[in-house]
């Protein structure tokens, strides 16, 4: 991997990577090497994600500098 994919592009190949080692029809050497793809692609997205929550963070600061928080909202649960 010569250029850094985006973050979807490699959540997007770790898909394809886990799809094809649960199938178990790879040789043992390639599934080492999707391993190892798998890791680095694993390292990159956190970078990623690490990266993004710093810029969130400078962007959500108060005017005087201090750390605007917020509660986090999600969706209410939907009874099955």
């Amino acid at each position: 991997m010569s250029e850094k994919p985006s973050f979807e592009k490699a959540m997007k190949r770790l898909d394809e990577i886990v799809s094809l080692l649960e199938n178990g029809d790879i040789e043992l050497e390639k599934s080492l090497s999707f391993f190892e793809e798998g890791t680095m692609l694993i390292a990159l997205c956190n970078q990623l994600l690490d990266k993004a929550e710093k810029k969130v963070s400078l962007l959500s600061k108060t005017a005087d500098g201090l750390p605007l928080e917020t509660p986090f909202e999600t969706e209410p649960e939907h009874e099955v």
